[in-house]
């Protein structure tokens, strides 16, 4: 024994039966070590229904390690069922999603934990071309590249009225941005200056992009907003042959069914109101805004004739009775732009605020609307505004942890997210304000009521601003 072959005779072998092969052993050691990896409880000596409950309770930036422990961990950080735990015990956290572009037209995004001021990187978003809708488009860039929806108004306007180089010159895809029910959706745009239909979904949990049920018209520069758990796609531009073509087309996506349904398109009221039939051709009504207010649905529009634009108010939908209603005098025709083509508005605790830019290239207002009297009134004279001249999107506004946030870029070009709080409100931050911002200095400037404390700063070199969504997870 010992031995594989036997000495008596080259024909005579015998095999030792308490040997195993060595291939065989380590086969046998990684099945019973997975075994027992599989089947080791979460936490030794403690039920995994209660581990879970532990787990649940953890702050979401420490999943990023736990799930390096095992493949039983991960699998648990990785679960839908201790996202529904979590909103159970009410410890979901509110994480701000902040997209950028860098160099021509690449689109980064990064999620902020304001609580732990950590920001990690997410997974590049898809490069997609669909052969069948590119060939529809018009020789010129090959501009699908998922980027973000800032828009250089000109360009958009010139296509607008037939010049058909507007679209060989666009810097960006004109994608819409879209938070729902945990994840984020990007959603329309250009492939070789053709529009889009494709929707893509980041899943946080997941950490991973995935397609999801395509729009029924293809459309870039749309806007969204969310209503009782679907997600609204309003306006935008679609392409034809004469140039970009305003949408006034509506539609509403349902996750749980994972299909599209068809809105009413959204009227002009104000068209009665131009003077010639001639100016009402001319002249193209385009969503500028979106957003979710008591309900309903808040889009304001412009009108476009290149170079010039017009605010003419805007409509309403409401979800109720399917239909769209003018919008209020005052609350159309004040809401402020932040520049052409484009409207900032967010709601923070039932209360709808726009950012109102001054004619100072380092400041702004805020604004909100008041509904009895259908008037915006300002309510911060003063926001800090740095780098507005070389940015398309020089600001965002955000609303996260009951508070109205702005993000912006500091005097020495990194992002900063700032918070907006009463003087009279307990904070532990040391005054500090020298036009710079950094993750120690908590205390940026006073305007009127309001002191605007630093929530958390990035580096992010030469990229500019894009988007912003909150997820509460």
């Amino acid at each position: 024994m010992g031995a594989f072959f036997s000495l008596a005779g080259p024909k005579c072998m015998t095999i030792d039966c308490n040997k195993v092969p060595q291939n065989e052993t380590c086969k046998r050691q990684r099945m019973s070590s997975s075994f027992s990896e599989e089947s080791a409880r979460l936490i030794p000596s403690l039920p995994d229904e209660l581990s879970i409950q532990i787990v649940a309770r953890l702050p979401r930036i420490s999943y990023f390690n736990v799930k390096l422990v095992s493949r039983k961990w991960m699998a648990t950080v990785m679960s839908p069922e201790l996202y529904k735990l979590r909103k159970e015990l009410g410890t979901t956290e509110e994480w701000v999603y902040l997209l950028t572009k860098v160099e021509e037209d690449k689109l980064l995004s990064h999620a902020l934990d304001p609580l732990t001021r950590k920001w990690q990187r997410l997974p590049m978003m898809p490069s997609v071309v669909y052969e069948d809708e590119s060939r529809k488009g018009f020789p010129g860039r090959w501009m699908w590249n998922m980027a973000g929806p800032s828009i250089n108004i000109s360009e958009v306007i010139r296509g607008l009225f037939g010049r058909k180089d507007s679209s060989d010159q666009m810097p960006y895809c004109g994608c819409a941005i879209g938070a729902l029910d945990g994840c984020l959706y990007v959603l329309g745009g250009f492939s070789r200056a053709s529009t889009m239909k494709c929707v893509w979904r980041f899943d946080p949990i997941q950490n991973q992009w995935s397609e999801v049920t395509s729009m029924s018209t293809g459309r870039a520069y749309c806007k969204t907003g969310i209503l009782n758990n679907k997600l609204y796609v309003v306006g935008g531009v679609s392409q034809g042959r004469g140039g970009l073509t305003p949408l006034q087309s509506a539609e509403v996506f349902d996750p749980s069914t994972g299909t599209w349904s068809q809105v009413p398109s959204m009227p002009f009221s104000k068209a009665q109101v131009l003077p010639t039939a001639f100016l009402a051709d001319m002249l193209k009504p385009i969503a500028t805004g979106l957003t979710s207010y008591m309900g309903r649905l808040c889009v304001p529009q412009s009108l476009y004739s290149w170079p010039f634009f017009v605010d003419v108010g805007g409509e309403i939908y409401d979800p109720e009775t399917n239909s769209w209603v003018e919008m209020p005098n005052g609350m159309g025709e004040g809401w402020p732009a932040r520049q052409a083509g484009t409207k900032l508005s967010v709601v923070v605790d039932g209360e709808l605020y726009a950012f109102d830019p001054s004619s100072s290239l380092d400041s702004g207002k805020i604004k909100v609307y008041d509904q009895r009297e259908d008037t915006w009134k300002v309510i911060i004279g003063k926001v800090p505004i740095y780098d507005i001249t070389d940015s398309e999107s020089p600001y965002l506004l955000a609303g996260f942890h009951g508070k109205l946030h702005v993000i912006t870029k500091d005097a020495n070009h990194r992002v900063a997210v700032l918070r907006a709080d009463s003087c009279s409100s307990p904070s532990s931050s040391t005054p500090l304000f020298d036009g710079s911002l950094n993750e120690h200095s908590d205390l940026m400037t006073e305007s009127d009521a309001v002191v605007w404390r630093v929530v958390a700063t990035r580096d992010f070199g030469s990229a500019e601003l894009v988007s912003c969504q909150v997820l509460e997870i």
